[in-house]
């Protein structure tokens, strides 16, 4: 068995070696094309996709012999993304390949395909593929219209070649008959017999009978170009030729461009799988929506949106006839209930109603809305207990987090964010309750600026310890000094699973001058004590886990220097390898 796996990853080698040369000389593509097998295109693909030969990869597209084309998906640690240049050559070669009688390509689904890397220049960003993408959708109808123009043109040419082939033939015999009738008109004037002259020949034709086949001939014309007519209109689905899957990423300045590529009927028709929309209004959504396919939406991320109470209580029920719907973000929506104002109340039932109606979802992120005291009025409306829950600047009161521990939501749920929502005493017993319910399913928690302190946090860590599936652990940007960082190092390195720890920077390594108990705001832009101390406590707290008999792990430990809220922490990448292969430990500052 083992024999078998080796030989058939060998035999993957080398027929992606062998595809790179081949894509390698463009020149040579006229040879290789010919005759190449469809079991081959897609190694040959990728290959093109590798290495960059956008020329190559027009070809193979243009031709591709099956029916299916996925480009994107999951991209290994150390992949590349597609280049910009070979996405572009991809798109074109798409539509080049609808008058192609050689491309059976029907789904093309490009999920994934785009990537968030700003520094990677060359490569495509969401974005920009989505204002591909609607070119793409312009230019293949516009081809299909010069197309259809064009068989226009040599069905009129045939029909007055065909005129002129009947308007000769009568005029023919128009003569042909005046000359009979002069012939027997001389005849009678010299007496001889006309009847025999008069007779038409086997084959021939009068003119009524040229005239009934000018007629059927016009008539079957006429049906042909209504034919034509109704097939430029036809239905949205049965105008597709091809259906392009991808995530769309619109927002104010786009809006329009795809709009209008999404309401025009054409051979291809862009199915979405995950909606992201940024700085526009519910309305504009709405309208936007109505233009996707129901099936395939899986996903809608609004991202600094003012929609307010009453624009969010408007969008929810435009979102239930997606029935594979199953994650709704909503980022900074400006959705701010700390003042009571007069029917507050009932846009919160409308609101409730609205989640209400979708019946998939298990993943929901609620960020920056500020709806202190309504979680049990959102999340018990749910027909369906949660998986993913996100919900920082919150604003949530102990209330919430009681509610929220005892829900049918806190035994199922596998990712859990709470950042930037204030725990105390109050809230403690909750949280830990919220803990003991999802200790054998949570694998995901962020407990980012909490303020949490050193008694908070050793109250809490005995429920953390007990988690022994949690592969992520979040707490920077708490107030922590450097024993109480050292406690949270020894129970994470208790948790087999763990593979990420974010901690926060000791309250000792900050410049003087610092809050006994900071906000998370504080931590953030105090200035941190410079000098090698930090070197020095990071490599202090690697022996600690070491001498904790963490000997088999491979420990990289590395300083954030984004400027985000999670500026002024540290994060531990774990990854345990099991085996004699890693005896060494390394640690990077």
């Amino acid at each position: 068995m083992v024999f078998q796996s080796t030989s058939v990853k060998m035999v993957r080698s080398l027929v992606s070696l062998c595809a790179r040369e081949v894509v390698r000389d463009h020149g040579s593509s006229p040879v290789w094309l010919s005759c190449v097998p469809r079991e081959l295109y897609r190694p040959l693909l990728e290959a093109a996709f590798d290495h960059c030969r956008p020329l190559a990869i027009g070809e193979l597209v243009q031709r591709w012999p099956e029916r299916v084309l996925a480009v994107g998906g999951r991209r290994k640690p150390d992949q590349c993304p597609p280049n910009r240049l070979c996405i572009q050559a991809l798109l074109l070669a798409v539509v080049r390949g609808l008058t192609d009688k050689r491309c059976c390509l029907q789904v093309l689904d490009l999920c994934d395909l785009h990537t968030e890397d700003g520094r990677l220049e060359e490569s495509i960003g969401g974005w920009s593929l989505t204002v591909a993408l609607c070119s793409m959708l312009l230019q293949a109808r516009a081809a299909t219209s010069r197309g259809q123009r064009r068989d226009g043109e040599r069905e009129r040419k045939r029909w007055r070649e065909s005129e002129r082939e009947g308007d000769g033939v009568v005029k023919r015999d128009r003569g042909t008959e005046r000359e009979k009738h002069e012939a027997e008109g001389e005849k009678k004037a010299c007496g001889g017999g006309g009847e025999a002259y008069c007779q038409r020949e086997p084959g021939g034709l009068t003119p009524q009978d040229v005239m009934v086949r000018g007629v059927r001939r016009r008539m079957e014309l006429e049906r042909r170009s209504e034919g034509q007519q109704q097939n430029c209109d036809p239905d949205w689905q049965q105008a597709a030729v091809v259906r392009v899957r991808a995530d769309l990423f619109i927002n104010a300045r786009s809006w329009e461009r795809v709009r209008g590529a999404l309401s025009l009927p054409g051979p291809l028709r862009l199915h979405c799988r995950y909606l992201r929309v940024e700085e526009l209004p519910a309305a504009s959504i709405g309208a936007l929506l109505a233009l996707l396919p129901r099936q395939g939406l899986l996903g809608l991320d609004v991202r600094y949106s003012s929609l307010g109470v009453a624009g969010l209580a408007l969008l929810l029920p435009l979102l239930a006839p997606f029935p594979l719907l199953h994650t709704l973000r909503l980022h900074y929506c400006n959705l701010d209930l700390q003042r009571s104002q007069p029917g507050q109340q009932e846009v919160l039932q409308d609101m409730s109603q609205g989640l209400a109606l979708l019946t998939r979802l298990c993943r929901l992120s609620l960020t920056a809305l500020r709806l202190p005291g309504h979680l049990r009025l959102l999340l018990s409306s749910l027909s369906q207990p949660l998986e993913v829950l996100e919900l920082p600047y919150l604003s949530l009161t102990p209330a919430d987090l009681a509610y929220l521990s005892s829900s049918q939501h806190a035994s199922s749920l596998r990712e859990l964010d709470l950042s930037e929502n204030r725990l105390d005493e109050s809230s403690l017993p909750s949280l830990q309750r919220l803990l003991a319910q999802g200790e054998g399913r949570l694998t995901q928690l962020s407990l980012c600026g909490c303020s949490l302190s050193d008694g908070l946090l050793g109250a809490l860590l005995p429920s953390l310890s007990r988690c022994r599936v949690l592969k992520s652990l979040r707490l920077a940007l708490n107030p922590l000094s450097r024993a109480g960082v050292v406690r949270l190092a020894c129970a994470a390195a208790g948790i087999p699973t763990l593979q990420l720890l974010l901690y926060p920077t000791p309250l000792e390594e900050y410049e003087p001058g610092l809050s006994p108990t900071p906000s998370s705001a504080q931590l953030l832009d105090w200035p941190l004590v410079e000098g090698s101390e930090q070197f020095c406590w990071t490599s202090a707290l690697v022996l600690i886990w070491r001498f904790m008999g963490m000997s088999e792990p491979k420990w990289q430990v590395t300083r954030l220097t984004i400027t985000s809220t999670l500026n002024h922490c540290q994060r531990v990448d774990i990854h345990r390898h099991q085996g004699n292969q890693t005896k060494q430990h390394e640690a990077k500052v």
